[in-house]
Formats: C-alpha cells, sequence, structure tokens
C-alpha cells in the first residue's frame, strides 16, 4: 500500500472516530470523563492469581477495578475479547452484554474501538483456553482515540515515525517502553552509588556567560532584560570544580549540555551527562572508581557483569587495560613511539594514513585525531586510554616527570568514549597560562577552543584542594546496558529535523 493510500485511509478512520464521538455526545456520554480510579494495575491480577485453576477463581470473591488502553478487540456478537495495556502490562477483559447490561454493551459494540482507554470493574476468571481474565460487570468509557493506532498494534516499525512520534512508539512496541524503565532505573542506580560514597548532589548553571568546561561549539542565545549573550551549557566542570574550592568536597551532577555539533548514531546536541569531583583523588583513584561503578550497574540492573552488545560479550568486571595514547598507536601501526613524538614524523604518518589535519593544529591535536581514526574503533572490551597530550587537555594536571603529558584517561567500550576523567589542575598560575593558549587557538580560528575564565582562576587563587573529576555519558552507558545501536533509541525525544 503506497503513502496516499495509507494517508487516505488513516484520514477515513478519524473520520469515523469523530462521527462516534459526536454520537455519544449526543447520547449523553461524556467522551473525557475524570471521575474514574482505578484501584489495580494488571500486573496486580497477573501477580495474584499466577497458576489458580478456573474453579479456584469462581469461588474466589474478589473485585478489581482497572483502566487502560484497548490493544485489540475480538467480537463475537454477545460477547468480546478486548486487551487493555496500562504502567504494568496487559490483561485480557471479557465483555458481555449479561455482564455490563445492555445500555453499556450497545455503546461497546458500536462507538468502542482500539485505541480508547477504558475503565472496567469486574471478578477474575480463566478462559477455555485457561487465560487469566477479568470478567467484566461495569465498562465505561475514559478517553475517546480520535486517530488510528499504528498498524493494529502489530509494532510500529517506521524508524523516522518511532523517533518524532514517540508516544506511538511508546504505545506500540513495548520493548521500548523496557528500555526507558532501564533508564530510569540506572539513573536512580547512580545517585544511589554516589550518595553512598558521600557525594552531594547538587544544580549548577544551564546557561553560562562563558562557554567554558569543555572543547565544544556552544549554542548561543539571548538574554533581553539584561541585553546579554549566553551561551547553553557545553558542560558543567568549571562551576563544580568551584564548588571545591568553597568546601564542597565531592559533588555530583546528572545534567543537560549542549554542543552544536552533527547528529549521529552516537551524538545529539542535547545530552545528558553525568559529572563528579573528589578532593584528595587522583585520576588512579577515579579508575579503580569506575570500575566499581560499571561493574555493579551491570550486576544490580543485568544481574551479571557481563552484558551483551550487539552480538558481543562485554566484561564490565574490572581491572580494565590500561593503554597510552602513543604505545598504542605504535603498536597499531607499527611504527617506533619516537618517531609519534616528532612533529614532522607525526604529520607523515598522519599523512600516509590518511588521516586529516589542519596546518595550524599542534602536534598533540595530530596525534589525537591518528588514534581516533586508528584505534577507537578497536576498544571493544573496556580499556582506560591514558597518558594524554598536554596541548589537548587544558585543564588536566601535568604528569610528574612527564610535562607534556597530563593525568588523565578516557574509558573506552565497543569502540567508543565512555567517560573522560582527570587529575585536576589545582595551579591558578598554570591554569591561566592555558587559558591563554586556548585564547590564541581560537583566534587562530578554532571554534572549540575554550574562552579565558578569569573568575575560575580567580576562584583557583583562593586554593582548591588537589581533586580528580570525571565525566560520563548517560546515553552511551544507557545504549551500553540496554543493547541499543544508536543514541536515539535511548532518548525519548532526539533531535530531529522539521517535518515537512
Amino acid at each position: 500500500m503506497n503513502s496516499e493510500v495509507i494517508r487516505e485511509s488513516a484520514a477515513e478512520q478519524e473520520l469515523q472516530r469523530r462521527r462516534k464521538l459526536e454520537t455519544l455526545r449526543e447520547r449523553g456520554i461524556q467522551p473525557y470523563p475524570n471521575d474514574f480510579q482505578p484501584t489495580h494495575h494488571a500486573a496486580d491480577v497477573l501477580t495474584a492469581h499466577e497458576g489458580q485453576d478456573a474453579v479456584t477463581l469462581e469461588k474466589a470473591d474478589l473485585s478489581y477495578k482497572l483502566a487502560g488502553r484497548i490493544m485489540t478487540l475480538r467480537s463475537f456478537g454477545k460477547a468480546a475479547f478486548i486487551k487493555i495495556a496500562d504502567r504494568s502490562g496487559i490483561l485480557q477483559i471479557y465483555v458481555a452484554r449479561d455482564g455490563i447490561g445492555e445500555e453499556a454493551y450497545d455503546v461497546f459494540t458500536k462507538l468502542i474501538e482500539v485505541g480508547d482507554i477504558v475503565g472496567v470493574e469486574g471478578t477474575p476468571m480463566r478462559t477455555r483456553t485457561g487465560e487469566l481474565s477479568i470478567h467484566a460487570r461495569v465498562f465505561r468509557l475514559v478517553t475517546k482515540s480520535l486517530q488510528p493506532m499504528p498498524e493494529k498494534w502489530h509494532g510500529l516499525k517506521d524508524i523516522e515515525i518511532r523517533y518524532r512520534r514517540r508516544y506511538l512508539d511508546l504505545l506500540a512496541n513495548r520493548e521500548v517502553t523496557d528500555l526507558f524503565i532501564l533508564r530510569s532505573r540506572i539513573l536512580q542506580s547512580l545517585r544511589r552509588f554516589f550518595d553512598g560514597r558521600g557525594f552531594l548532589e547538587v544544580e549548577t548553571p544551564m546557561m553560562h556567560s562563558l562557554a567554558g568546561g569543555a572543547a565544544a561549539r556552544p549554542f548561543v542565545t539571548h538574554h533581553n532584560a539584561l541585553d546579554l549573550q549566553l551561551y547553553m551549557r557545553v558542560a558543567p566542570e568549571l562551576h563544580l570544580k568551584r564548588l571545591l574550592v568553597g568546601g564542597l568536597e565531592r559533588v555530583y551532577e546528572l545534567n543537560r549540555c549542549f554542543r552544536n555539533e552533527g547528529v549521529s548514531t552516537q551524538h545529539n546536541p542535547e545530552f545528558t551527562m553525568l559529572e563528579f569531583y573528589q578532593a584528595f583523588a587522583t585520576y588512579q583513584d577515579l579508575m579503580t572508581l569506575t570500575e566499581d561503578l560499571f561493574s555493579s550497574l551491570a550486576l544490580e540492573l543485568r544481574g551479571q557483569t557481563t552484558v551483551p552488545y550487539q552480538g558481543q560479550e562485554i566484561s564490565l568486571a574490572g581491572p580494565y587495560r590500561r593503554l597510552p595514547v602513543k604505545g598504542g598507536l605504535a603498536e597499531a601501526l607499527g611504527v617506533e613511539e619516537s618517531r609519534l613524538s616528532d612533529g614532522q614524523s607525526l604529520r607523515a604518518i598522519a599523512d600516509s594514513h590518511k588521516v586529516a589535519y589542519a596546518p595550524d593544529w599542534t602536534d598533540g591535536k595530530v596525534l589525537m585525531a591518528l588514534f581516533e581514526e586508528k584505534i577507537e574503533s578497536t576498544l571493544i572490551q573496556p580499556t582506560f586510554v591514558v597518558d594524554f597530550p598536554l596541548d589537548v587537555s587544558p585543564l588536566a594536571r601535568k604528569k610528574d616527570g612527564q610535562e607534556d603529558l597530563v593525568d588523565r584517561f578516557e574509558l573506552y567500550i565497543c569502540g567508543r568514549e565512555m567517560a573522560n576523567a582527570f587529575s585536576e589542575l589545582n595551579d591558578p598560575d598554570d591554569q591561566r597560562s592555558r587559558f591563554q593558549g586556548q585564547m590564541e587557538a581560537k583566534a587562530r580560528g578554532d571554534d572549540e577552543a575554550m574562552p579565558y575564565d578569569e573568575d575560575y582562576v580567580r576562584a583557583l587563587e583562593y586554593g582548591m584542594p588537589p581533586a580528580g573529576g570525571q565525566g560520563i555519558g548517560i546515553d552511551r552507558l544507557v545504549m551500553l546496558l540496554s543493547d541499543s545501536p544508536s543514541i536515539r533509541d535511548v532518548i525519548l525525544f532526539p533531535l530531529l529535523k522539521p517535518e515537512r
């Protein structure tokens, strides 16, 4: 059936539903009442009577009051079976003329259809096929649906419609509902994990006068009353570290961030991130914490520390592999590590592997472009990538004895970055110098370079304790734990182009 025919069919169905709506009103029946209060859910009935036979149910003096959307409807003249869905599951309802009365059954047969939300009250029973059901004694319309449901409840398959009309996706595909329930449980588990370790959950601004905290292009907005240009948060880092200065030694935030970048299976311009900071901790301490966090999440939510992801088994039990940037590249490319420390040789290697870079890029930026192109996709099992170049880490502490590197790691799983962490830079003079370098990069045309944040440097001058900090992409974490291939699968309303 082509799209024009489908649209005509849908329009005709909507017209028929609106005619039934008019008929309901003509009969004095409120199609959108707000006085039906269910006392139970489908899962309550299914759990309470699991394994009980028809005779036992017939003797039970019980009545249940439920509400739900009609998923299927099979009529047999004087009786019908419907299945209703509520937030807990699906339950079959037996609707008969001698059960709900002549008038109510007439309304049911003529004016009720799949998609309507109804309220029922009745007793538990077993059908001839043994299915647990409710024998309705009361039947009421609660909400009239005016649009035809997707594919008669056999599942909404069109991926564009699923993302654009998530409400239909949730209605038609129970596994999607289960996924977002899992997402909620992941957030709850994260809070329990950090609360249990003495961290304080905080909130920091989402509109900044400076777009700092990460190398990313920001969204720009304007405050009319103050005539002030503002930036949507690219990261909460600098505000959270100000709290360390203020004496809040362990803080975390589950926050929304906004980056003006492309859309892909791994990127959405609006995304959720967990960021946390711990005074008197190093990036090494955070590796251990991260192993504990990921393994405990898997164990709590999946029952084991090994999880399936797109046909592969991923072990989240620690310890994870540690891979130095230059050492990993040298091994993968079959070159001497010393060649990666020489700018001319480094660029020659990048050229030979057709890795693009701009003429004004620093050695560290070229090195990381080469790493991202040749190594990232191979890091399937959890791997801490360490020993990052100083010039791509403007907020990280220099590595003792190797000041061209920083105390930083990125966690990779299934070929994608899951977390970024480092021992924090708390030397105000060093930070000022790094910011000045970022401003020079911005002047050369680097749109992702960080601005100079004088107040943040001032805060460091008051003294920030040594600390470790980390950011974890929540959407990618949910992808991993739900075996979802695209970030759009795990965001209720991903960014899409407007419908034409």
